[in-house]
């Protein structure tokens, strides 16, 4: 059974090759600029990142940016990548950039999935959400373009106060779209992302419920970023399921639980257990900055000083987010910590903490019930 240490290998990283972008989205990250900034990593710099990359245990690698494709060079950095084995991926913005003979090159490099990003079912919502009137139109065409090119397609969504309530009709066109994955996002409140377009934790709670039950009857998967309590609720539904087999349910849940710790391949995502900030995940910047995330702006250092693996490995910050035993309050004590662990990102830019609870989970832990029902 394939295993992955999380203290050695991260299983995804994220390099954000630019933070040019034509974009002004309402939740971005990276407070994207329309000029590239002349720091960037350059070429010769990025095979060498590539590299350490491919030796640590050959991670998947996202191209994020901004929109990679406003770097002239990004298929030859793609070529570089998947020419060494490394699968990629890219998300690029959905631009005027966005052409039929760009994803033919995306194509012929190799590239194992293409992300568009698609936050409403209508052009009404995502575009308000984009910040950019024709987006949404632009995001169709060049989706209709990608399955002409027979390219698998990634629908990630970000979920907010903006498109809550439209949720059933965006399943049904992430289906209709023919996807491979619909990744979705919860909202941080980082860069341009405000507190104030978050959905509340109890509908937090609803959607991570409603997700599971769609992942049920849907003919393509669901993963979700920024939100790893959805990993309990799977367990949580799938004991409710087992109700009943009292024996079995045991194992179920014990295995689960202890699945979160060694690492195996657990049926509940897409990863050998709970991807979170620093543990199993890394962001490299524009410049070469490395980050827990790119939602969990701590620097931890920079590949033009320092390795990545020696920052992922040896960082104090990194080392700290991969000890789910040393959160603080109740993620500290709950007994999904290390399948769930919380949103470290969301508990650093809600609370300024990067190891205080996930502000967003309702879940009240087990020690947290039994402590209360003996003292009552």
């Amino acid at each position: 059974m394939f295993t992955r240490d999380y203290n050695e290998n991260p299983f995804i990283v994220i390099w954000e090759l630019t933070r040019a972008c034509q974009l002004k989205c309402l939740h971005c990250r990276a407070e994207a600029q329309y000029h590239r900034n002349p720091l960037e990593l350059t070429f010769e710099e990025g095979k060498k990142l590539i590299d350490d990359i491919y030796e640590m245990d050959n991670p998947m690698l996202v191209f994020t940016g901004g929109d990679p494709l406003e770097r002239p060079d990004v298929f030859d950095i793609a070529e570089y990548a998947v020419k060494k084995g490394v699968r990629v991926s890219m998300t690029p913005s959905a631009t005027p950039n966005v052409t039929k003979e760009a994803m033919q090159k995306a194509k012929n490099v190799g590239l194992a999935r293409w992300a568009f990003s698609v936050d409403g079912h209508s052009a009404e919502v995502h575009d308000h959400f984009r910040g950019t009137n024709g987006s949404f139109d632009l995001t169709m065409n060049a989706i209709s373009y990608l399955h002409e090119l027979k390219m698998p397609l990634q629908i990630n969504t970000v979920i907010s106060r903006y498109n809550y309530e439209y949720l059933d009709e965006m399943a049904e066109m992430v289906e209709k779209l023919g996807v491979v994955l619909w990744s979705v996002f919860f909202l941080v409140p980082t860069g341009r992302g405000k507190e104030s377009d978050m959905i509340s934790p109890a509908e937090h709670e609803k959607v991570l419920r409603w997700l599971y039950k769609l992942s049920k009857r849907v003919p393509y998967d669901i993963k979700t970023t920024a939100a790893q309590h959805y990993r309990r609720v799977v367990i949580q539904s799938k004991m409710r399921e087992h109700k009943g087999m009292s024996d079995k349910e045991q194992i179920f849940y014990e295995d689960a639980l202890n699945q979160g710790k060694t690492g195996q391949i657990d049926g509940l995502g897409r990863a050998p257990k709970g991807v979170n900030d620093g543990n199993g995940f890394v962001f490299i910047s524009h410049t070469g900055d490395v980050y827990p995330s790119g939602l969990l702006p701590i620097k931890a250092g920079n590949v033009r000083q320092t390795p990545l693996a020696t920052i992922y490995r040896e960082s104090e910050v990194f080392q700290n987010l991969r000890n789910p035993d040393k959160y603080k309050g109740k993620c500290g004590v709950c007994e999904f910590r290390h399948v769930c662990g919380g949103s470290r990102s969301r508990a650093y830019n809600v609370t300024g903490d990067y190891m205080e609870s996930e502000p967003y989970c309702v879940y009240i832990p087990r020690a947290m019930r039994q402590k209360k029902k003996a003292k009552a």
